[in-house]
């Protein structure tokens, strides 16, 4: 969604805090479960269900993103992509996000501009609205989003539900935010489809709701790797995973990319982080719903605790996946 304000100059510090505020938020469309947004003390979003589900993230500028890799209005996608994702998990529908943005005095207007328009992009492909959040200085980018959701009336899927006879499915892209990591490090630029998977994720926001609908007994948004996060499920509801590698779709531009670069494509699949798809549990007996692919089953702990396995053994692969403060 380009901005509706006109071309932006000066920077931050000549537009101040109020100006800029006015800048970004100035003639947008709120749905219609916004019923109070930016411009008082706070917002008021509708909340039928009675219960909010909350999540917030952070995005570091040269440690999230680069803005040598992607545009400001890619970054401000995945800002607000990497947090409605947590909000799907839970098996909840996206209400709102606020939004802290912290920056230089010498930032440019225009980036600010850019950036906030592609938070507004992802927000209206979500059905969402931005309700408001602050503004501050600092040394570098650091963009602060708090995701809202309503559960509608349903239970929310916890990671800690899973059971042995589960079956384990996806819905979403794997591999792709790795792949495109590798291209951009190795200085290309293209193949565009796979760059822009790293550069902003699009996660299956309806994927989650319906999950809910269709029984899931746990669930995950993959963002540090698809057996990593499947990790953190084994953990948190004491099974065991198997991963059928076979099952498991690797695209024909994966590939084709990992031909080029040298890579191993299934290592992306299974270990690559920030592709936002989502990992749920099933009954076995219950179909997964549309747009799922299963891949695995769940399993009682074994005697070393939780586990995560490929095709029934540890797997020993490159890993891909991103953990904070790892040396």
């Amino acid at each position: 969604m380009p901005s509706q304000q006109g071309p932006a100059e000066g920077t931050v510090a000549e537009t101040g805090e109020f100006g800029l505020i006015d800048t970004v938020t100035r003639h947008r469309t709120q749905p219609g479960h916004t019923l109070l947004g930016p411009g008082d003390d706070a917002a008021i979003v509708a909340a039928p269900d009675g219960r909010v589900v909350a999540g917030t993230d952070v995005l570091v500028q040269n440690v999230h993103f680069r803005l040598d890799w992607s545009s400001p209005a890619q970054v401000g996608r995945k800002a607000v992509a990497v947090n409605l994702a947590d909000i799907a998990a839970m098996g909840a529908t996206p209400t709102a996000v606020l939004v802290g943005l912290a920056c230089p005095g010498a930032t440019r207007t225009e980036q600010v501009t850019e950036l906030a328009d592609g938070m507004w992009e992802e927000a209206v492909r979500a059905g969402i609205g931005l309700v408001g959040g602050d503004m501050v200085a600092a040394d570098q980018i650091v963009i602060s989003v708090t995701a809202l959701g309503d559960l509608q009336g349903r239970a929310p899927v916890r990671r800690s539900g899973a059971r042995a006879g589960d079956q384990v499915a996806v819905a979403g892209r794997l591999g792709w935010a790795a792949a495109g990591l590798a291209v951009l490090g190795r200085g290309f630029r293209s193949p565009v489809t796979v760059v822009n998977a790293h550069r902003y994720p699009e996660p299956p926001y309806a994927a989650g709701p319906e999950a809910a609908e269709a029984g899931a007994t746990a669930m995950i948004d993959v963002s540090d790797g698809l057996l990593a996060d499947l990790g953190h499920l084994a953990t948190a509801s004491s099974v065991a995973i198997d991963v059928d590698s076979n099952a498991l779709v690797v695209d024909q531009k994966l590939i084709e990319v990992s031909s080029a670069l040298g890579a191993d494509p299934l290592a992306w699949v299974l270990t690559g982080g920030e592709d936002h798809a989502l990992a749920a549990t099933f009954p076995a007996a219950e179909r997964v719903p549309e747009g799922w692919l299963r891949i695995g089953t769940v399993a009682a702990a074994r005697d070393g605790g939780p586990v995560v396995t490929v095709d029934g053994e540890p797997y020993e692969g490159p890993r891909e996946g991103w953990q904070h403060w790892r040396g």
